[in-house]
């Protein structure tokens, strides 16, 4: 299937990339609105199994992540043309993690957009491309950071809880749970806890507050893709 990724919209356009690295705009009603061939523009941009980072749009930005060996990067789009904004080089490595949002509260231009790595978590302005700071103690190149009241869950060393810089350049590490670790599919933080699944089909429940595990099941399994919650429960 090469469609791995997971489309984006911002309530006027539908944006999908697919593992091919063709990166298209619908309007609601299905209608093209624009197309970027990024392997026509990066050809030497692939890996063994296929592309899987899903896109973000933040404000008029759309940022997408197409990391592997050879022409690793990361590229902002203008969501009404599709012309890119910028185009920055990443760590060569094959990387299927996507992209997180993290909301200042000021309004999109504050907004600030994580970019996942084996080297760690990049937050970048999504119109420039500019890195405002960078978490450098490594990451999963699978399962992706999750953002929820201003605190940031990385896949790294497990579960590593931080809290971005405010007024300075250092990034507060709150607390590092190794057990926590998720396997392919990406933490979920709902209701005060966080949930991971590992290799295992092991579905573990944690505090946000220390990451404190509050229980553990294990399901059938194996699960790859990742849980969503609704309701009070999760599915």
């Amino acid at each position: 299937c090469n469609a791995a990724p997971t489309p984006t919209s911002d309530g006027t356009r539908i944006y999908a990339l697919y593992s091919s690295n063709d990166l298209i705009c619908l309007d609601l009603d299905g209608n093209l609105q624009w197309y970027r061939g990024l392997t026509f523009d990066h050809p030497n941009v692939s890996n063994s199994l296929g592309m899987a980072s899903s896109p973000v749009v933040v404000g008029d930005t759309l940022v997408a992540q197409v990391e592997n060996d050879s022409e690793s990067l990361a590229t902002g789009v203008d969501v009404k043309t599709g012309v890119s904004r910028w185009t920055s080089t990443r760590p060569k490595r094959a990387n299927w993690t996507s992209a997180a949002v993290l909301h200042k509260g000021e309004g999109a231009d504050e907004d600030l957009v994580l970019l996942q790595s084996s080297e760690g978590l990049a937050a970048v302005q999504p119109r420039t491309g500019n890195v405002v700071w960078n978490y450098k103690e490594g990451a999963s190149t699978i399962p992706s950071s999750v953002v929820s009241e201003g605190v940031v869950y990385i896949p790294s060393q497990g579960i590593t809880a931080i809290r971005p810089p405010q007024n300075s350049a250092n990034i507060e590490v709150l607390w590092r749970v190794g057990k926590l670790g998720p396997a392919t599919p990406s933490p979920i933080v709902y209701q005060g806890h966080i949930f991971t699944v590992n290799g295992a089909g092991v579905l573990t429940c944690g505090d946000t507050k220390n990451g404190e595990e509050k229980w553990k099941l294990r399901m059938t399994g194996p699960f790859t893709g990742s849980p969503v919650a609704a309701g009070g429960h999760l599915y």
